[in-house]
């Protein structure tokens, strides 16, 4: 590889560096995060759409959004993001991949939407019927609340804030999203 092309590279090294380390949006709650006991990946596969979201630039400008999950053959759970632009209204999309690095609960996963970069994935909450489920990451920097309908009845929504409150997330930075 010559130097100009090594010099191309490393700002972009650095952004996704600065991207997936810990950052001071991240509260120094002395509690640890802990998620659900288990996750049934079949029953959680599906389209879910976000109802609200702790903001950060990559989802910048989006409403609408929607993750979509499929089981592999390998085990990896296939990711697809979704939102509409609220500039010009096209349509965003972000594929990545998921796996358990909890075998025996599948609660806790990583994520990857592009290599060799991943990030923490935890199911924090889940309604009983899958109708609900709530996602961030043990250093509190990630949190959305989903639903399997573009809206949530307003006391499941206030039994979410609840749990995530008791887990030390900032409900101050947590935006609703239409």
């Amino acid at each position: 590889m010559n130097p100009s092309s090594i010099a191309k590279i490393i700002p972009i090294m650095v952004v996704a560096a600065v991207l997936f380390a810990g950052d001071g949006s991240a509260t120094s709650d002395p509690r640890p995060v802990s998620p659900v006991q288990s996750v049934d990946l079949p029953r959680y596969m599906g389209v879910w759409y976000e109802i609200a979201r702790f903001d950060h630039f990559f989802q910048e400008g989006c409403r609408g959004s929607t993750a979509s999950y499929t089981l592999l053959p390998t085990g990896e759970v296939e990711v697809v993001n979704r939102c509409i632009d609220e500039k010009d209204s096209s349509q965003r999309e972000a594929k990545g991949r998921a796996w358990s690095v909890d075998p025996k609960g599948n609660a806790r996963l990583k994520v990857s939407f592009f290599w060799p970069f991943r990030t923490d994935y935890w199911v924090l909450d889940l309604g009983r019927d899958y109708e609900y489920a709530v996602v961030g990451s043990p250093n509190r920097k990630y949190l959305w609340i989903l639903a399997r309908k573009p809206t949530m009845e307003r006391d499941a929504y206030q039994h979410v804030l609840d749990v995530v409150a008791k887990q030390g997330f900032d409900l101050g930075r947590l935006v609703r999203k239409p």
